[in-house]
């Protein structure tokens, strides 16, 4: 049984709505946040990315997530942000150009994240992890939500779709000509209503957000053991999508160094791994590349500023997790060729969001920031859920969700 619970967010006014709503933190780096808060001073990256405003600090340093909390209290005192008078719950609509994502913001238990109730697919990242358990713990809040997938026959989400009416509360006209919308619901029994239709929906799926949701978890067991902890802190902030209502992109990988092999080297060992074949042009302001052949697991690989189309070999095993394109490339490419092990926690291995153009790719290889990058296929929702059903855990940075929600919009405070 899945439990929701109302919480009284913290907002921008309508007015400054526009001005403090921000991309994710983990989709743009320091450098990139510190040019959109040059530009807009008031943008909520000052508060969930603060290491762009103290680059002359690590960004683990205590003085980073101060300086998050001392932005936080900023924006409060000068009326800028405010919380709502009581408890509610909120619907978040996105509208694109080719569709329109509609969800449930509320507030759910880490305990139903340890039973199993809400489910994970893939592993954190220590450095992130251990990142948003200080950011969280130190702003005393959570500043991002979790996206989170729940199965539906299409009347619950319906049944929410239809609760978006009149003039939003806050309204973003995002630069990538998304609008981005949020609906307050007080009516206690419409929020009673919705806690009772979601206690008849078995599981919930976290989409986006594993770091987020496990370090709400990680806030939660420090301060209960410190004596510290209070009904907000038992619970985090998410987003819920009916499975019909997300879509997913590939995540890319990209590596620093070709462990000690000339390109040629390593063209000749991946050559033996996999098919390899040029690919010629792409459409690099695309999300992802289209294969030209029917064979499966492809991945695409940019190489010396060169595209090329990889097939892994059809392995039939019974596991699913171990047959998935992520999972082939790790074991096969990754660490059978290049000697990353730890793809949580290997320096030499980064990631980047499928919703960035295969353009971004290409700079970061042609800049010389990293020696080549590859460029996954999605999977399928339904793929998704299934592995979370069975307890599986997969490679970390298997999947890129969309929509991708704004932070800024709405804050659960933990006091």
């Amino acid at each position: 049984m899945v439990r929701i619970f109302p919480f009284a967010a913290v907002r921008p006014v309508r007015d400054a709505a526009p001005q403090v709503a921000a991309v994710p933190y983990d989709v743009v780096t320091a450098e990139e946040a510190r040019i959109v808060i040059r530009d807009n001073p008031m943008s909520f990256l000052r508060i969930s990315r603060p290491d762009a405003e103290l680059p002359e600090l690590a960004p683990t340093d205590p003085r980073v997530y101060t300086h998050a909390k001392d932005r936080f209290s900023s924006l409060m005192s000068s009326g800028v942000l405010a919380r709502d008078p009581g408890p509610c719950m909120y619907i978040y609509r996105v509208i694109t150009p080719t569709d329109t994502y509609i969800g449930l913001c509320c507030c759910l238990h880490v305990d139903d994240y340890e039973s199993g109730i809400i489910r994970r697919h893939e592993q954190t990242r220590y450095d992130k992890e251990e990142d948003r358990t200080r950011h969280i713990d130190t702003v005393n809040a959570q500043t991002g939500p979790v996206v989170l997938i729940y199965r539906d026959s299409g009347d619950l989400s319906r049944s929410i779709a239809s609760l978006a009416v009149g003039c939003p509360d806050e309204e973003v006209h995002w630069k990538d000509g998304s609008i981005h919308q949020v609906f307050r619901i007080s009516d206690a029994r419409v929020l009673s209503l919705l806690e009772g239709n979601f206690s008849q929906v078995g599981r919930l799926y976290i989409a986006d957000g594993h770091h987020r949701a496990k370090s709400a978890v990680n806030v939660a067991r420090g301060r209960r053991d410190s004596g510290d902890d209070n009904g907000e802190a038992e619970r985090f902030m998410g987003v819920l999508f009916a499975d019909s209502g997300v879509r997913i992109h590939g995540y890319s990988r990209l590596v620093r160094d070709l462990g000690g092999r000339t390109p040629g080297e390593f063209m000749k060992e991946i050559s033996r791994t996999c098919s390899v074949l040029p690919y010629g042009t792409v459409n690099n302001g695309s999300f992802q590349i289209s294969p030209r052949t029917d064979r499966p697991h492809v991945f695409h690989m940019y190489l010396e500023r060169i595209w090329y189309e990889c097939s892994l070999p059809d392995t039939v095993r019974s596991d699913l997790i171990n047959s998935l394109d992520v999972s082939l490339l790790q074991r096969q490419v990754l660490e059978g060729i290049l000697g990353i092990k730890d793809p949580r926690g290997d320096p030499r291995l980064q990631y980047l969001g499928g919703a960035r153009p295969v353009a971004d790719l290409e700079a970061m290889v042609d800049r010389g920031d990293y020696a080549v990058a590859f460029s996954m296929q999605p999977l399928q929702v339904d793929t998704v859920l299934s592995i979370a059903d069975k307890d599986g855990i997969m490679p970390p940075k298997s999947t890129w969700f969309e929509p991708k929600l704004l932070s800024g919009l709405v804050i659960h405070s933990l006091s």
